[in-house]
């Protein structure tokens, strides 16, 4: 097979330097341009005569010949373009022209844990491909035993060192944040470098402590059309605050036990229109307001009949607040959003029973001085 397009190569070789010497001697031995019989010259055109100026006349025929070498040059160009239209190889494949898949860039925000290591390893384990997830990994700190563990992974993440270890100054009733304050400064540092420094358009964040479970980039890629398509979407979550049933903020009560999942979900494959905003929200809440109601002590002492799901009631910030302590789930606001929220409710889980605690029926707002 090299041989016979070796033997190819030279014959054409061999015809276009052919062909150009035999243009050379027509061009050489043509008439002047301008003389008798020649077509489109006017009568009272100037002609260009012979000359006795021999150096002039090479010059003019030198001239002449690079037009024509050019000429050529732009037909062999067109040729090469057009080459895999005649690759007897691409003759019988299908032309697709669908669409390039995004790249999902995965950022983990790293610090002083060496268990990083684990996080990682579950990465690189479900990741469906390298060019479609590069991984990400940003550390605080300045932890050298984590960096360690970091670089040991080579090319198959990039590792980058947020620069700025430095204090933040702080009001004095905030000291006690300071970690926060340098967990916020870390987030943005790292986020400029994967929009700004890295050029990416999406990604998703994963702290050093998670590990995911197999469907974890099948979930993040089948949601990030909703996320484009919606301006009011400013995020896609896999994690729940509330997720587990009971789930209060005590690892040796709760967390110890939790147990990753090891079923893939097909969710590319899913139809998830139900999830545009507009559809979703009339489906939440006539489940949620159509939910019997309940009170606090059928909750707390499992007394719920049926199946669910149930509507537990608040009417005020200090309600909601002892309600949510009383029950084990995050009682924090922000701006008067409960953590986990969703136009006010919170969805939790009691003795495998779904509860809504929820505003009253007619709810337009939240109440920013909740706070």
């Amino acid at each position: 097979m090299l041989r016979k397009r070796g033997s190819l190569i030279l014959c054409g070789t061999f015809l276009f330097i052919t062909w150009n010497a035999i243009l050379v001697l027509l061009l050489w031995g043509r008439p002047p341009p301008g003389q008798p019989g020649e077509p489109g010259r006017d009568k009272g055109e100037v002609a260009e005569g012979p000359t006795n100026d021999v150096v002039a006349d090479v010059l003019r025929m030198a001239d002449t010949f690079e037009a024509e070498l050019e000429r050529q040059k732009n037909i062999l160009l067109q040729i090469q373009n057009h080459q895999s239209v005649w690759d007897p190889s691409n003759r019988d494949k299908p032309k697709v022209d669908g669409p390039r898949q995004p790249v999902i860039p995965i950022l983990v925000i790293a610090c002083n844990r060496v268990t990083v290591r684990r996080c990682l390893d579950k990465l690189l384990q479900h990741r469906p491909s390298a060019e479609l997830h590069p991984i990400i990994v940003s550390q605080d700190c300045g932890h050298a035993e984590t960096a360690e563990v970091i670089r040991s992974y080579g090319n198959q993440v990039t590792h980058l060192k947020q620069p700025d270890l430095s204090d933040i100054a702080v009001r004095p009733q905030h000291k006690k944040f300071q970690g926060y304050y340098k967990i916020s400064r870390h987030y943005r540092w790292a986020l400029n470098q994967v929009f700004k420094t890295l050029s990416h358009t999406s990604v998703v964040i994963v702290e050093d402590d998670l590990e995911v479970a197999p469907d974890f980039f099948e979930y993040f890629r089948a949601l990030l059309p909703l996320l484009k398509s919606d301006p009011n979407l400013w995020c896609i979550s896999a994690w729940n605050d509330n997720g587990r049933d009971g789930l209060g903020q005590f690892y040796d009560k709760y967390l110890r036990y939790i147990k990753l999942n090891t079923k893939f979900v097909p969710f590319t494959k899913l139809d998830l229109s139900y999830l545009k905003e507009e559809t979703y929200r009339k489906l939440f809440e006539k489940e949620v307001y159509s939910a019997p109601v309940v009170t606090y002590e059928v909750v707390k002492q499992g007394q719920l009949k049926g199946t669910g799901p149930f509507r537990l009631q608040y009417s005020t910030k200090d309600s909601f607040k002892v309600l949510a302590k009383n029950l084990g789930i995050m009682d924090d606001l922000k701006s008067g959003v409960p953590r986990t929220g969703y136009r006010g409710v919170v969805s939790f889980i009691s003795r495998g029973k779904r509860v809504y605690l929820a505003p009253p029926p007619g709810w337009t707002q939240y109440d920013t001085s909740w706070s």
